[in-house]
């Protein structure tokens, strides 16, 4: 039997480390394809992360790091409210438009339940996005409305992790 083409929904969800990870696996996959791509970031944005500055050397790559840094350590939350739904906006401009094949939507999950952006809207917008357009949803605790829309939801499981032993996040590896 053969299968039909469509854009998929694709969440990379749970406690483990590797989410962005494997989202930036299928965009230089895609990007290898010369399929465009974009990239919004939620929460980092307070360093230059390695996939950053690489991005920046990319010519079919929109790469967005709209997040102002982690929430518990903001020191005005409004700010942080108003740099979420501003990353959205620009989500939806991408997952709207007819020029990108794969948009990231990297740690959105967290702006879904802070309540920043509300989850029927994210709904609205991949419900209308163009048929073979892929879209993939980063961060911990994905709402379970994204989920069963969703056609591809991996939960990445923390087994074991350096920091637990006092080793801290290493260059090319977290960052």
């Amino acid at each position: 039997m053969k299968g039909q083409n469509k854009g998929l929904i694709v969440v990379n969800t749970g406690d483990g480390k590797g989410k962005t990870t494997a989202a930036f696996g299928v965009l230089f996959r895609s990007l290898g394809r010369k399929m465009k791509c974009a990239v919004v970031q939620y929460v980092k944005g307070k360093w230059k992360t390695g996939e950053r500055l690489h991005a920046e050397t990319i010519e079919d790559l929109s790469f967005h790091v709209m997040g102002l840094g982690f929430t518990w350590e903001s020191k005005d939350i409004n700010q942080d409210i108003e740099a979420a739904k501003a990353a959205w906006e620009k989500s939806r401009e991408y997952i709207l438009d007819d020029i990108h094949d794969v948009v990231i939507l990297d740690e959105l999950t967290y702006a879904i339940s802070y309540e920043w952006i509300s989850v029927e809207e994210v709904l609205e917008a991949l419900k209308k996005r163009p048929l073979m357009k892929h879209i993939i949803i980063t961060g911990r605790d994905c709402h379970e409305k994204i989920i069963d829309y969703a056609d591809l939801v991996t939960e990445m499981k923390l087994v074991k992790h350096p920091y637990k032993n006092g080793i801290a996040a290493q260059k090319g590896i977290e960052f």
